[in-house]
């Protein structure tokens, strides 16, 4: 039974530090860059679109499609940015816990 009781202190423990580790990534920022440089997106770490920067070069009519193209490959490099800084969290929250391989964090 005592072990029982130290599982769930580590549980109650756990969901606290989740929840503190949701609210520092809410802060935390990510970049994607297409273009050689000339399409930045800033994401927070829950993957919230918070800018886009476009080169004055870009913004050209007959080369709208080419900026979708750019924008769209700079969300996913940051998306991906954002994605690893959760991942890197979760790890150190989660290090020395006995949780199965694959299995993802937070629930």
């Amino acid at each position: 039974m005592k072990d029982i009781m130290g599982m769930m202190s580590k549980v109650k423990e756990m969901q606290s530090k989740m929840e503190g580790m949701q609210a520092e990534l809410e802060t935390m920022e990510a970049q994607g860059t297409s273009g050689g440089g000339m399409v930045t997106v800033t994401l927070t770490g829950k993957g919230v679109m918070k800018g886009v920067t476009i080169d004055p070069s870009l913004l050209k009519e007959e080369e709208a499609e080419i900026l979708e193209d750019l924008i769209v490959a700079a969300h996913n490099q940051a998306k991906e940015s954002a994605e690893e800084l959760a991942r890197e969290k979760t790890a150190e929250l989660t290090a020395g816990l006995p949780i199965p391989p694959g299995m993802k964090l937070p629930f």
